[in-house]
C-alpha cells in the first residue's frame, strides 16, 4: 500500500492522421481477436511512488485541489510549469517548502526535506522534460492525464 501516481499519455490514432501507426495497431489487435477498430494509444509517460510533495502540486494546479483518485487531463503548459518549479527548488533548496510542500497522509511516504525528497524533483524533472519536448512533433498529438491511488 502507498501513494502511486501516475501520468499516462494518450494518442488518437486514425488511418487519416497516421496510417501506418493505425495500421500497427489494428494489426495486434485483430491478431488477439478484436475486430473492431483501435483508435487509441495509452501509455505510462510517468510514474511516482509516494512522492507527496509531487502529488500535492498535481492536486492543488490539475485537480483543484479535489484529492480523489480521479484521472485528470494535464496540459504541457502545466508540465512546463512543473519542471521549472522542480528545477528552482534543485537549484535552491531554501524554496522547497514554498514551492514543492510535502504533504502527510495515509500511506504517502515522509515527509522530509531530505536526499529521498530532491531524488524525486530530479526523477520529475527528468520524466517530463521529454514530453513536453516542442521539437517532437509526434509528442504534441499526446494528451496527459494524472491519477493517483492509494
Amino acid at each position: 500500500m502507498g501513494l502511486d501516481m501516475f501520468l499516462k499519455g494518450k494518442m488518437y490514432v486514425s488511418q487519416y492522421t497516421d496510417k501506418e501507426l493505425y495500421t500497427k495497431l489494428n494489426a495486434i489487435t485483430t491478431e488477439m481477436g478484436f475486430n473492431l477498430p483501435a483508435n487509441e494509444i495509452i501509455f505510462e509517460a510517468a510514474y511516482w511512488r509516494k512522492a507527496n510533495h509531487i502529488h500535492k502540486w498535481f492536486v492543488e494546479h490539475v485537480q483543484e485541489g479535489v484529492d480523489d483518485c480521479k484521472e485528470y487531463y494535464v496540459s504541457t503548459d502545466i508540465l512546463e510549469e512543473l519542471v521549472t518549479i522542480c528545477e528552482d527548488v534543485l537549484k535552491d533548496h531554501s524554496l522547497a517548502q514554498e514551492l514543492l510542500p510535502t504533504e502527510s497522509g495515509f500511506f504517502f511516504g515522509s515527509t522530509d526535506y531530505d536526499e529521498y525528497y530532491y531524488a524525486d524533483i530530479q526523477d520529475t524533472i527528468e520524466m517530463i522534460k521529454p514530453l513536453i519536448d516542442s521539437k517532437n512533433k509526434k509528442m504534441q498529438e499526446i494528451s496527459f492525464y494524472y491519477h493517483s491511488s492509494w
